[in-house]
């Protein structure tokens, strides 16, 4: 399967307040996670349905510390 030439659009959240964040991109139909600190380096990729199942786990508080 090829991946798409498209040219990510970088987006962090809005509370990001010091410049070192998590910036995400969508492409095509993958998810691109990169460091704010590192944007030179290789972002990881996932599928719709790896992210999907991600953001369902934040919203259902799985990934709560308290």
């Amino acid at each position: 399967m090829a991946k798409s030439t498209e040219q990510p659009v970088w987006r962090r959240s809005r509370r990001c307040a010091n410049g070192t964040c998590v910036e995400v991109a969508r492409v095509g139909d993958d998810y691109l996670i990169r460091d704010s600190k590192n944007p030179e380096g290789t972002p990881l990729r996932f599928s719709a349905d790896e992210w999907t199942t991600f953001v369902d786990a934040i919203r259902g508080g799985e990934f709560d510390l308290g």
